[in-house]
């Protein structure tokens, strides 16, 4: 009886070795996903000095640059 038993407990662990994995990856992706939404919404940032205005993408890298010159816009 102790033979026909041994297989049957080794792939019993087996089964629960590969469905714990399966369960931790899941819940790993679902982590990601909400760490990627809180980055997208502080992805941009607006920098400005006294003649320019920046605005850089924090993930990619790119920035936009306007000039202002002093003499334009609303004086108040």
């Amino acid at each position: 009886m102790n033979k026909n038993v041994m297989p049957f407990s080794v792939i019993f662990l087996g089964l629960c070795i590969v469905l714990s994995s399966w369960i931790i990856s899941q819940s790993l992706k679902s982590k990601q996903k909400e760490i990627g939404n809180q980055n997208d919404q502080f992805r941009y940032e607006l920098i400005s000095s006294q003649n320019n205005i920046i605005l850089f993408d924090k993930q990619s890298g790119e920035s936009w640059r306007k000039f202002i010159l002093p003499s334009e816009g609303p004086t108040e």
